[in-house]
């Protein structure tokens, strides 16, 4: 039982299972929002299931891929996956089980979801190969956690609204931006050995102003879709304390590099808490 336990505690650590707090609240948001209230325990517990094995298959095919990466960077050389607490079988097995459990979630779901199952795979795989040839992995992993509020609304609706696109593309800049801010702890790396950001191609002040553009975006996409959703003053208060939240974001990062993972992890994961909680004001 003890070493039962200690191979899930380093499969937790493998993925970092606690960042899941990103995706989750936007997938309850747009659920809450497409159906004018509470959606329902059996979606819930899909609706969990699912943004956990797909973000456990992405994280699974970025730590499988990137061993040899990650080997050589200090930052990120005492991973499972690198210092053989989770071997390569595992990984590969953990990868297809994941993968296995997403799809039959969506199946139980409906006939989209379902349709939409193995693109959504393929697109959360893409990440680790990009940043191997293009500076575009950032939007590709922004792309990747913006699925989660249209994998919400068609979870409830069965189909894809222009609201929850609004919303998507504001999740899609939110984590772009903040990619861009967390991957300044490995620009001389990447320059170093090749590998393609936009901090080790266009420089730190270059990325902050970058950073900041797609935020700003962020912010302009999600008033449009409170308005287009037809939301009212909770919602409108929920992107109002998003953009002081990431203007503060900003500021700890431009003040001090150190002050990055606090920036990432701790206002990034209250930001997703506190307009999901908004959001489930407005709608009750």
């Amino acid at each position: 039982m003890k070493t039962f336990r200690t191979k899930i505690s380093h499969l937790s650590e493998l993925v970092m299972f606690q960042h899941s707090i990103f995706s989750l609240p936007f997938i309850f948001i747009a659920m809450l929002v497409a159906q004018g209230g509470w959606f329902g325990w059996k979606l819930l517990f899909l609706g969990v299931l699912a943004a956990i094995s797909a973000r456990n298959f992405a994280m699974g095919v970025n730590r499988y891929l990137d061993r040899d990466i990650d080997a050589l960077n200090p930052r990120t050389k005492n991973r499972p996956s690198v210092d053989g607490r989770v071997d390569n079988t595992t990984m590969i097995a953990f990868i297809a089980v994941n993968a296995i459990v997403f799809v039959l979630v969506a199946y139980f779901i409906n006939t989209l979801a379902l349709q939409l199952s193995v693109p959504i795979l393929l697109v959360l795989a893409a990440y680790t190969f990009f940043k191997r040839f293009s500076a575009l992995a950032h939007i590709v992993l922004g792309v990747s956690l913006g699925l989660a509020p249209i994998a919400g609304v068609v979870a409830v609706s069965g189909e894809i609204t222009l609201w929850s696109l609004y919303l998507a593309g504001g999740v899609l800049f939110w984590v772009a931006g903040f990619d861009l801010l967390y991957s300044l702890q490995d620009i001389e790396f990447d320059q170093e050995h090749g590998l393609h950001s936009i901090p080790s191609q266009f420089g730190a002040k270059n990325t902050m102003h970058i950073a900041k553009m797609f935020h700003f975006m962020t912010i302009v996409l999600w008033v449009l879709f409170v308005e287009s959703a037809g939301l009212g003053i909770y919602a409108t208060i929920a992107v109002i304390l998003s953009a002081i939240m990431l203007t503060y974001e900003h500021y700890l990062v431009n003040k001090d590099f150190t002050k990055i993972d606090k920036a990432f992890f701790t206002v990034n994961g209250y930001l997703g808490i506190l307009f999901l909680i908004l959001i489930i004001m407005e709608v009750f």
